[in-house]
């Protein structure tokens, strides 16, 4: 017979997963089905990746959101100059691969889907470099990974977390790019989702993973403006 402690432990090892899994499909319907314009997807993704951590904490009395959400200024620099590193490298990859894969659907790929233009693109982005990467940063780091390994193994907690980061991303990505690009961007995902794991494991917030999650997102973003802008 389970003892209470070992009852609580194994509810947390089981439902954490759940509630992403449950999250990262309902955000798939909503970006691959319903299409409800960027606004509207925004804000349901605000609303699950936000309330679901909420009623977790709530309902298990464990005050992980204070500690995620801890601000600590160690490996600032080091995480700056990945960062930097990072928004080069992925605008590298972009230049080397434009003429071998067409990015030519991407932007009317946004239009059709979301609403995003050349008109409204750089608010889209400032959103997107700024607050939906924290918001990620605190389902899939501080939810999915910092909380999750505490009722299970590293291992697990660091592969889930990121292979949910990444595969969170398939829906989005219909119709932006081929298959091979996808595939890439994919493993890419996975492979970020580790290094940011990797940051947060040894602070047990998500800082420095945000901070570098935010250069990612403006080396995009700067490649959606040369696309819109072309």
């Amino acid at each position: 017979m389970l003892r209470e402690s070992d009852s609580k432990m194994y509810m947390k090892k089981s439902i954490i997963p759940i509630l992403v899994v449950f999250a990262c499909v309902i955000m798939g319907i909503v970006d691959a089905v319903i299409q409800p314009g960027y606004m509207g997807k925004s804000l349901i993704k605000v609303t699950l990746f936000l309330l679901i951590p909420i009623v977790y904490s709530l309902f298990t009395k464990d005050d992980f959101i204070s500690k995620v959400m801890r601000a600590d200024r160690r490996g600032f620099s080091f995480a700056l100059i990945l960062g930097v590193g990072i928004y080069f490298a992925i605008l590298g990859v972009y230049f080397a691969l434009r003429n071998v894969f067409d990015f030519s659907a991407l932007t009317s790929s946004l239009n059709e889907t979301t609403g995003v233009n050349e008109e409204n693109f750089l608010w889209v982005a400032l959103y997107i470099s700024f607050v939906n990467s924290l918001l990620e940063e605190f389902f899939f780091r501080g939810f999915a990974f910092l909380t999750l390994k505490k009722s299970t193994s590293k291992v697990f907690a660091y592969v889930f977390s990121s292979a949910a980061f990444s595969l969170y991303h398939i829906a989005m990505m219909i119709g932006w790019f081929g298959v091979p690009v996808i595939l890439i961007s994919l493993l890419g995902l996975f492979a970020g989702g580790l290094i940011f794991n990797k940051f947060d494991d040894k602070r047990e917030n998500i800082y420095l993973s945000w901070l570098v999650h935010m250069f990612a997102n403006f080396s995009i973003n700067t490649i959606g403006l040369i696309l819109f802008a072309g």
